[in-house]
């Protein structure tokens, strides 16, 4: 036998090593148990891979973002495998790795019970224990087709092979482009195959090196994400290299459970969506309107300061409108569709910019004016699928924060640069302190507009003031918007999760589609660069974020009542009554319980609803012209001074801080 010789990768270390022919993966990794897979050419390849002469390899470990892929999507086949032994008419969908887990979809006579879950966990746990092995094979088309009969949406998927296979929901990680492969779960003992899919790999070695998993939830799903076609249901669920890892991710799912802003939403009788006004439009009630107005008003004030002229429009206007700016081409699927009006389609407005191109055209404008920037709270609407819309975060309905920048060529680096810096103070402002930055560049889809040469200008100009912060810099080949790049501000919360906030957008080409112009110092007539700008996104979003980053415990300058009396008698009710028209004569929100409830009601009462200072009076503070304090840890603080009191509540909100 003739040898071989490989490079073996390690970060930037290279080795080269001599070996025999056949000589698989597996054995140039031996004993490095938490390699699953390897990359050979940049190509991720089953441990069985035989390498050939001048291969490059990196070994592939399961803590790795590919190596926790390739241990989820493993995890999903033992997931089928279990479900099409319980439940032996059930037809097999996709199964891919998503973030923190993995699901598999299937066509059954009847939605899967919760109990069902526990029966499909207890099946998969054997065969992990088992140690089955995944092997692949490479087939033919009509050989797939033959071994595969049975499972229509395999066959769909097979008829898919290529580019529209990658375009579809999950189906890449089934067929992708390549040659078509079945995988094969082997019997350890015997050999025989106890179950078999159609999937591109790679996977772990043997069902043994699933080291963690549960199964957690069933939904609904359409095939291929189309709501044309069949609804499957759906079994998602998640696996970790280790136990300890699932049971942090567990606990973390916990916390994230408790923060969770449909629940608070409700609990704290902030907001909700009634059935009534349809999926993804919500209402906010009175308690969620002081925390909205609040938020809205610091924005408000802070704008002003940085010289932001505030506008307003309509919502709804001519579809014209958004054929010059571009976006009825590319986003007609998130519009609503259009009304029939006057013998013209009109369309409810799903973004704000185009309504502030038209304030700018309205007369004509000097270089003096510039940098023009417009702001406006405007109200949009977006047809979301229904599979996507989640409480607040994902809706129909929503107010963008949205404001956009006119100005020079040669304003627009430091006009980037203030606006940059702008934003993320507002965000710290609002209690978000950690963040990154990511940069979304132009792709090889025709959507892009404009010339080459502008859209590395534009996207220089957002790389150097991103550099300017010192951030993390993510780069997002492909995911700018169809007139020009973007730089998205992701922020932590205080469990860690990320949220996309604010974007910032350079645009060279709406300006130019709807001739806008300015008359520069010479007196020739100048297309202005247009800067879009979402700070907080959308307002709702922006407040469930916050609302799950403070788990409904707002700072008091956020707090929708700020301090609530709590007499200890009836005949105090009248004192604190005093008190609180004192604290809202300087702009505090303060309520007084008067109810007929015991003390120690209305104090869990108001533990309850998070409120920041319980105000409390009984005979001596009453005596003595002053309260007590009791704080939303359970500590207290006697006989303060009225003044004193009023003082320490006026002094937190005015300084944004915690108690």
């Amino acid at each position: 036998m003739s040898d071989v010789r490989v490079i073996i990768k390690r970060d930037s270390e290279r080795e080269e090593r001599v070996v025999a022919t056949g000589t698989t993966a597996a054995a140039l990794f031996e004993g490095e148990r938490s390699v699953v897979a390897a990359r050979v050419g940049g190509e991720l390849k089953d441990l069985a891979y035989a390498v050939v002469d001048a291969d490059e390899v990196e070994p592939v470990a399961i803590d790795s973002p590919d190596g926790l892929d390739i241990l989820r999507h493993s995890t999903a086949h033992v997931m089928a495998q279990a479900v099409q032994e319980l439940f032996p008419e059930a037809r097999l969908g996709i199964g891919p790795p998503v973030r923190n887990g993995f699901y598999y979809d299937f066509d059954v006579d009847q939605p899967f019970h919760p109990d069902d879950l526990g029966r499909i966990e207890k099946r998969m746990q054997q065969i992990q224990k088992q140690g089955q092995r995944f092997s692949r094979r490479v087939v033919t088309d009509s050989e797939a087709r033959e071994e595969l009969a049975d499972e229509p949406y395999k066959l769909e998927l097979i008829g898919l092979k290529g580019a529209a296979a990658e375009s579809a929901e999950g189906a890449d990680a089934e067929v992708g482009s390549g040659e078509l492969t079945i995988y094969d779960n082997l019997d350890p003992s015997s050999g025989e195959v106890c179950w078999k899919d159609l999937c591109r790999g790679p996977h772990l070695p043997t069902t043994r090196m699933i080291p963690a998993f549960r199964l957690m939830r069933t939904a609904a799903a359409y095939w291929r994400g189309s709501e044309r076609n069949p609804q499957l249901q759906r079994i998602y669920g998640t696996a970790w290299p280790s136990r300890d890892e699932l049971k942090a991710h567990l606990a973390f799912l916990a916390e994230a459970e408790k923060r969770d802003h449909r629940k608070l939403g409700s609990e704290l009788d902030l907001f909700s969506i009634p059935e009534e006004l349809g999926s993804g439009l919500a209402v906010f009630h009175p308690k969620g309107g002081v925390i909205r107005r609040v938020m809205e008003d610091y924005s408000r004030r802070r704008h002003e300061e940085a010289d932001y002229e505030f506008v307003n429009t309509p919502h709804i206007t001519k579809a014209h409108l958004f054929e010059t700016s571009g976006h009825l081409p590319h986003y007609a699927d998130s519009m609503f569709p259009p009304i029939q009006f006057e013998g013209q389609d009109y369309y409810l407005k799903a973004m704000n910019c185009p309504l502030h191109n038209l304030i700018f055209r309205a007369r004509g404008r000097s270089y003096r004016e510039l940098p023009l920037r417009l702001f406006e709270f405007g109200t949009v609407y977006r047809y979301e699928k229904s599979g996507v819309v989640h409480g607040l975060t994902r809706t129909r309905g929503f107010t963008q924060d949205d404001a956009h920048i006119y100005c020079t060529k040669e304003q627009m680096p430091d006009e980037l640069d203030t606006l940059l810096t702008f934003v993320l103070n507002l965000l710290r402002d609002y209690g978000l302190s950690e963040f990154y930055l990511e940069l979304s560049t132009r792709g090889d889809s025709d959507k892009f507009i404009g010339e080459p040469q502008e859209w590395a200008e534009a996207t220089e100009a957002l790389r150097r003031a991103a550099g300017k912060q010192g951030l993390e810099l993510v780069m997002d080949p492909g995911g700018a918007a169809y007139y020009g790049p973007k730089i998205s501000v992701q922020a932590k919360d205080a469990i860690g999760r990320t949220w996309q906030m604010s974007t910032i957008q350079v645009d060279f080409q709406q300006p130019k589609r709807f001739a806008l112009e300015y008359t520069a110092a010479d007196g020739s007539r100048q297309t202005p660069v247009m800067l879009h700008r979402a700070l907080f996104g959308s307002i709702e979003r922006f407040f469930a974020v916050l609302l799950e980053h403070y788990a409904g415990v707002f700072p008091p300058w956020l707090a929708p009542v700020q301090a609530v009396g709590i007499p200890i008698g009836d005949p105090h009710v009248s004192y604190l009554g005093e008190f609180a028209a004192e604290a809202k004569g300087r702009g505090l929100r303060m309520e007084v319980d008067a109810s007929a409830d015991r003390m120690q009601k209305k104090i869990r009462n108001a533990q309850k609803q998070k409120i920041p200072f319980m105000v409390i009076a009984g005979d001596d503070d009453v005596a003595q012209g002053a309260v007590s304090f009791r704080y939303r840890d359970g500590s207290q603080k006697n006989g303060i001074p009225r003044d004193q009191a009023l003082d320490e509540i006026a002094d937190a909100v005015a300084r944004r801080v915690q108690v």
